[in-house]
């Protein structure tokens, strides 16, 4: 049984309930699932993560297609360096844009050797049923990995 951390930062609930969708489908998959909601940097540390096969990381854009810079940002900036080799998946919600925040997060992950799940998935505003199934979907393939 693979051990699954679903680690998210949300503003307006639209990440939170991809994470929780992400979570549902990954249990669904066998897989042990601990869900953390970041509040602050020290949230989740590299120590934590070290104790997971499997890392799923969520934020919505923000500003200027950026992650979250009060805690989201600071707790992935102190994660970075033990990116390498460690399998993590990217999922977020945005209201504006075209997803540049996305495509940009998962090719800060590449460059520090990561190994992605894809390119993350994006869902513009509140997640609709299809979207949501595809939250379980993405869950379910992460249990698999």
């Amino acid at each position: 049984m693979s051990k699954i951390a679903v680690v998210y930062w949300s503003g307006t609930g639209n990440t939170e309930l991809m994470a929780n969708c992400i979570a549902e489908g990954a249990k669904d998959g066998g897989a042990e699932v601990d869900v953390v909601n970041v509040t602050g940097a020290d949230d989740f540390t590299p120590e934590q993560f070290g104790g997971y096969d499997v890392v799923a990381f969520g934020c919505s854009s923000q500003g200027t297609e950026q992650l979250e810079e009060d805690a989201f940002e600071p707790m992935f900036t102190a994660l970075e360096e033990s990116l390498s080799g460690r399998k993590i998946a990217l999922f977020g919600s945005f209201g504006w844009g075209d997803g540049q925040w996305m495509r940009d997060w998962a090719e800060r992950c590449k460059a520090a050797k990561a190994t992605l799940f894809d390119d993350g998935l994006t869902i513009n505003e509140t997640p609709n049923d299809e979207g949501q199934e595809n939250c379980r979907d993405l869950g379910k393939e992460l249990a698999k990995w």
